[in-house]
């Protein structure tokens, strides 16, 4: 039986899975609030781009549609298994998920950590809703497609593309309310770029680790921050109320005043696990001042350094360390450390 050269190519096509969570990728003004609401589906995106049938046959599943402001470890695991089912098929040449900004960092490192393959994973957002004449949706789909059937994309993780530059999950952050350019990647930079005739790869994120799922109820984590004239009393609070695990938002090289430090010191007599991070967006924590309250009597009284990791990603971190039974500090300082 002879078979047309358009449908033979039909058939070779790779398979690309879309999953769709929501955001304003999704979103379209309504006339009655006047503001953008959930509105469209994941088929509905796919429609607006014609072209990604130029690369891959991309199927559909609507996991959810909310805002990202939602996104918790309950969507986040339910999210894995999902993605995990898809790139399991032989025939999925990667996933794509679309999914709102103002989390998308989070639940991009959530992925890479628990997601284990080599096949790609590619977060996509819009800083526009659909409603408007600039959507950028349509446009970072359709790299994300081509991103996914790249034999170059494969064993680099899980990444996030918008705005024609790809960014590697831990390192990325979101920058700017609004602009189309918002994620970036700090000191580091982007792994790569999507051109019209081609995708360049500059760098390979070598600072991976996966961590399996063994529960789908999370350890609470709190973050709490320092600034000056904190307290400690929100510190308290959070394990008085339960948390497992405290991450706290610190200054400079990880640093805090005395209350502070005395409400961690009591945090961690209570076997509450305590992360220093900074609200400085660019280089490592370090146990370098010796003041009390400084990040060396940090460590010494116990407590972790989140290294590089911002003070969202260092809670995912340490929630699924925990879940996975890693609670000494040795042993968290080196998954930190990794």
């Amino acid at each position: 039986m002879l078979v047309s050269a358009a449908a033979y190519a039909q058939q070779a096509q790779p398979v690309v899975t879309l999953i769709a969570t929501g955001g304003t990728i999704a979103m379209k003004i309504d006339p009655v609030k006047k503001a953008p609401v959930p509105a469209i589906s994941g088929e509905d995106l796919l429609a607006t781009v014609p072209d990604v049938a130029k690369y891959a046959k991309v199927e559909v599943n609507n996991i959810s549609n909310v805002p990202s402001d939602y996104m918790d470890p309950v969507r986040w695991v339910a999210l894995t298994k999902a993605v995990q089912d898809a790139l399991a098929r032989p025939e999925v040449s990667g996933v794509i998920v679309s999914h709102g900004t103002d989390t998308l960092e989070e639940t991009a490192y959530w992925l890479d950590l628990t997601v284990k393959s080599d096949k790609p994973v590619v977060l996509i957002g819009a800083q526009r809703n659909a409603s408007e004449s600039d959507f950028d949706g349509p446009h970072n789909l359709l790299n994300a497609v081509r991103i996914a059937v790249d034999p170059q994309a494969k064993s680099k993780g899980v990444m996030l593309a918008m705005n024609s530059q790809i960014n590697a999950a831990r390192d990325v952050t979101k920058t700017h309310t609004s602009s189309v350019e918002t994620f970036k990647s700090g000191d580091f930079g982007f792994l790569g770029v999507v051109d019209f005739d081609r995708i360049t790869f500059s760098r390979m994120p070598l600072r991976r680790q996966f961590i399996q799922l063994r529960t789908d109820k999370m350890p609470a984590v709190e973050i709490i921050a320092m600034y000056g004239g904190a307290d400690g009393k929100l510190l308290r609070s959070a394990v008085d109320n339960g948390a497992k695990g405290i991450v706290v938002q610190a200054l400079g090289w990880g640093n805090m005043n005395i209350p502070m430090f005395n409400a961690v010191k009591y945090a961690l007599s209570k076997n509450v696990q305590v992360v220093i991070s900074t609200r400085v967006p660019n280089g490592r924590v370090l146990p370098n001042y010796g003041f009390e309250g400084g990040g060396k009597t940090l460590v010494d009284a116990g407590a972790v350094m989140a290294d590089d990791l911002s003070p969202a990603k260092a809670r995912i971190l340490l929630m699924l360390l925990l879940q996975s039974g890693v609670g000494s500090q040795p042993d968290l300082q080196a998954a930190f450390s990794r």
